[in-house]
């Protein structure tokens, strides 16, 4: 496939996630229900197509795709089909941060991130468990480390932009978790938490996708450096 056609697929399948995340959003706006559920399942596939369109590693399209699984299940209200989509996005946190392992590069901030996530982790569950349903506290203390590491090492390994997509990943559930455990809500708090998810896998994959880029371009050498100074 030539350039030209890469980018000409790769603009089309963008176009395509900003459409159905439009759809989605202003149905949840307007308490739509049919729209957010035609919409909602069309908005991972598209992200991993234009993820892989654009080269991206299949980790990262192995987390898109759980978090699709994630979504499909949860637009059931059923006790067990929330167990399964928290499941499917535990899986897609696995992915991400083997993806990070795999690829991202440490940096010094971990010493100040790394404690600040830790505490943000301990005072939510912390918080967060009288109100929990017995049978949910377990599951949901552990999805929150998993939850909590993806953010940490989004920020640490892969920067501003990725770690800005792990934080609203981050608080997205954390919106659920508030949900239910029956704290006061903002209105329409499907759509807040939509719109922080959607946002946080996109700006996950844009993070990802230019610190590769940025690390696979050719770095001039110092002859090429001398020869094009005046």
């Amino acid at each position: 496939m030539s350039p030209a056609s890469t980018h000409r697929t790769r603009s089309a399948l963008l176009a395509a996630f900003a459409l159905a995340t439009a759809v989605d959003l202003v149905s949840l706006a307007v308490g739509l229900d049919p729209g957010h559920t035609v919409a909602k399942p069309l908005l991972m596939p598209l992200l991993t197509a234009y993820a892989l369109a654009s080269g991206a590693p299949r980790l990262l399209a192995a987390a898109l795709l759980c978090g699709w699984g994630g979504d499909v299940l949860l637009l059931s209200d059923a006790d067990p089909a929330f167990l399964a989509g928290m499941t499917c996005f535990a899986a897609g946190h696995v992915c991400y941060l083997a993806l990070f392992k795999g690829y991202g590069s440490p940096h010094a901030r971990v010493a100040v991130l790394a404690p600040a996530y830790a505490v943000a982790l301990v005072v939510t569950v912390v918080a967060l468990w009288p109100d929990l349903p017995a049978e949910l506290r377990v599951p949901v203390a552990g999805y929150s480390v998993l939850l909590t590491a993806m953010a940490c090492a989004s920020a640490v390994r892969f920067g501003l932009v990725a770690g800005l997509g792990g934080s609203l990943f981050l608080l997205s559930d954390t919106l659920i978790a508030t949900g239910v455990a029956d704290w006061p809500q903002l209105p329409r708090p499907d759509l807040w938490i939509m719109l922080t998810y959607i946002a946080g896998q996109f700006l996950l994959v844009t993070g990802v996708l230019r610190t590769l880029e940025a690390r696979s371009r050719p770095r001039a050498t110092y002859g090429e450096v001398r020869s094009t100074t005046p």
